[in-house]
């Protein structure tokens, strides 16, 4: 009896077996009332996306989802050819929304962190709120693991999508970004991407902490910055620390001198094979991920392990593209 039930399920599992599907783009575009520009009146509040779905995916299981945002002078192509990431998500299963930035709205193709609806979360926060939504309604997406992830203005983005739709976003990975509300106004973005903010950005994290009241689940954080960019400071990233711990209610935001990184709950450094030095930090309540900073000797304003055929890429260790599917992974531990 053993052996026919045995034989039964081998045919059942030869006649039902299909290989996994391949990995693949697909295109759209997604619109938000509240996605209005006010540096650009005149540009519709659409933007169009890709969304890449992995190899193996499955309606019947859910799925982690990342919106990568591209930084500026780059595309939805260039930040998946650059960082790799189609390859990491086939492996790990994970869908990669990519929210395209028009060049109407930002000649230089930079997402406009700096404009003011944008840092209070309507302007391109909200549209690309509204690409996440739909994508993970449509694809089932696992919602304790969307994260927003970006380079340069990409991170920038995704530091405001933490604070502003902490309902929707359970993790930012930021390379080289800066801090929500950083800027007062378009015109000094590119000084405090240079100097830091002008702003004091741990007091808007602690208002989106307010704001977002009894509702506040925690929105984990991973920061990667190189100590030798020279566009977006180092600054920048202790800052963007700070607002994180104070919007996740951790008391190392208020310790310490304020342009400085925080003392951590864990601090790790590593060599890697080239001599450069690694050094990571961690904030944890109990055993929970608050905050993750990864500061990387000698990297400059590029995505560590990078494609070094595109522009802000270096193809030295550590991989950015695996410390992201790491933090992924972790959220839904």
């Amino acid at each position: 009896m053993n052996r026919l039930w045995s034989t039964l399920k081998g045919a059942f599992r030869r006649l039902f077996r299909r290989p996994p599907e391949p990995g693949h783009f697909e295109d759209d575009h997604k619109f938000s009332w509240r996605g209005w520009l006010s540096i650009a009146p005149l540009v519709w509040p659409a933007r169009d996306y890709r969304l890449y779905v992995p190899s193996g995916w499955s309606l019947l299981r859910r799925a982690p989802l990342i919106a990568l945002c591209h930084g500026c002078k780059q595309s939805a192509d260039i930040i998946v050819e650059g960082t790799h990431i189609s390859e990491v998500a086939d492996r790990e299963r994970m869908l990669v929304l990519l929210p395209q930035q028009k060049e109407n709205a930002n000649a230089w193709r930079c997402w406009n962190w700096f404009e003011t609806r944008t840092a209070s979360g309507a302007g391109e926060a909200a549209i690309v709120a509204a690409q996440i939504n739909t994508v993970r309604k449509r694809y089932r997406a696992d919602p304790a693991r969307i994260v927003v992830a970006g380079i340069s203005a990409g991170a920038s983005l995704a530091a405001i999508m933490g604070l502003r739709y902490p309902q929707l976003v359970r993790g930012v990975f930021a390379h080289c970004g800066i801090p929500c509300g950083a800027a007062l106004s378009p015109m000094s973005a590119l000084t405090v991407a240079a100097r830091g903010p002008e702003t004091d950005v741990v007091a808007i994290g602690e208002g989106a902490r307010r704001l977002a009241g009894e509702d506040l689940r925690r929105v984990a954080l991973c920061v990667v910055q190189g100590e030798q960019d020279n566009i977006v400071a180092p600054r920048n990233a202790a800052a963007l620390v700070r607002q994180y711990l104070r919007f996740n209610d951790h008391p190392a935001a208020l310790l310490d001198p304020a342009s400085a990184v925080p003392r951590a709950d864990i601090e790790h450094h590593e060599a890697m094979s080239d001599g450069r030095i690694v050094v990571t930090r961690e904030w944890r309540r109990d055993t929970a991920l608050l905050v993750r900073y990864v500061s990387i000797a000698g990297l400059g304003h590029a995505w560590s392990g990078g494609d070094a055929k595109h522009p802000y890429n270096d193809p030295r260790p550590p991989s950015a593209t695996q410390l992201l599917a790491s933090f992924v992974t972790e959220l839904g531990g």
